[in-house]
């Protein structure tokens, strides 16, 4: 079984939210990156990536990401 820790850098809180994106320089649309996020970081690690023009989506650990 996997754990469910945010990927933000020191933190060790459960994951709550996972922060898809993609680096369109390099990857084409099927290649797409998740990090997981606490209820605190979501925002902060949602922000970081999209500040850089990578697309980035939002969802719900419990939700599946399409493939």
């Amino acid at each position: 079984m996997s754990e469910r820790i945010c990927s933000r850098a020191g933190c060790r809180d459960d994951a709550a939210w996972q922060v898809v994106w993609r680096n369109p320089r390099i990857h084409g649309p099927e290649r797409r990156k998740i990090w997981l996020a606490c209820d605190a970081h979501v925002d902060y690690l949602k922000d970081y990536l999209a500040a850089r023009d990578f697309p980035v989506e939002v969802v719900a650990f419990s939700e599946e990401v399409a493939s």
